[in-house]
This record gives structure tokens, C-alpha cells and sequence, in this order.
């Protein structure tokens, strides 16, 4: 008995039709969507968070962060920098607020905008850095 066998033309062609299909698909579907305004601000100010949570102090303390938020006398020497530190790292559409127990750098935050939000502890107290749109 004799068994019927494609011919390898054939085989070529279902996979040639095949693989015009998937090309078809894909561009009828398009891609997906980029990321939402909110998770691109989360993830801008968990990157700014992290930097500055390794950064050398700049007088005593373990990192910059550490020496911000060490006493009030530091808070109120090491603000000004920390403000220009920020500037630097994010981008120039997005605004800042970086909340200490001592106080805040940065601006204020406007009622309604949308915002991303970090959180880190250092050994002497918790900062938060909010971030929005322009």
C-alpha cells in the first residue's frame, strides 16, 4: 500500500500564505499602546529616587538623601542643592515636590494633575518625591 505524500511546492506555499498572514495581522492590529501618562511619571520618579538614594553626600551622612533628611539645620543647608540636583535629573516637562519630615523642595502641587509618586527610607527618615506635567 502506497501512502500519499504532500508535495514539497505545496508545503511552501501553505507556509508562504501563512507567514503573509501573520505580517497582515500584525499591521491590520497595529502595535500596543504605549504606557499611560501615570506609569511613565511613576517610573520618573522611581528612577530620580533611586539616584539620589546612592549619591555621595555632599558634607556628612550616608547619601545625599541621608543628609537631607537628617535634622532640620541639614534639611534647611541641603535644599537648595537638592532642588538643582532634581532640575538636572528629570526632565524639563516635569515638575517636583520632595517631601521630608523637615519640609519640602520643590513646587507645590497643583489640585488635579496627574502624578507619579516614589517612596524611599533612608536611616534617618522616609522621603517622597511626587512628579507631574508641565
Amino acid at each position: 500500500m502506497g501512502r500519499a505524500q504532500a508535495s514539497i511546492t505545496a508545503v511552501e506555499a501553505a507556509l508562504g500564505v501563512l507567514l503573509l498572514f501573520g505580517v497582515t495581522v500584525t499591521f491590520a492590529l497595529g502595535t500596543p499602546a504605549p504606557s499611560s501618562e501615570q506609569t511613565q511619571l511613576d517610573a520618573y520618579a522611581r528612577d530620580a529616587v533611586t539616584i539620589l538614594a546612592t549619591d555621595q553626600p555632599r558634607h556628612s551622612g550616608a547619601t545625599r538623601l541621608a543628609e537631607l533628611t537628617a535634622s532640620f539645620s541639614s534639611f534647611e543647608r541641603e535644599k537648595g542643592a537638592m532642588e538643582r540636583r532634581l532640575d538636572r535629573l528629570l526632565p524639563d516637562n516635569v515638575m517636583f515636590r520632595l517631601e521630608t519630615a523637615h519640609g519640602t523642595v520643590g513646587y507645590r502641587l497643583p489640585d488635579g494633575v496627574t502624578t507619579g509618586v516614589a517612596t524611599t527610607s533612608t536611616p534617618t527618615g522616609t522621603v517622597t518625591l511626587r512628579v507631574w506635567y508641565v
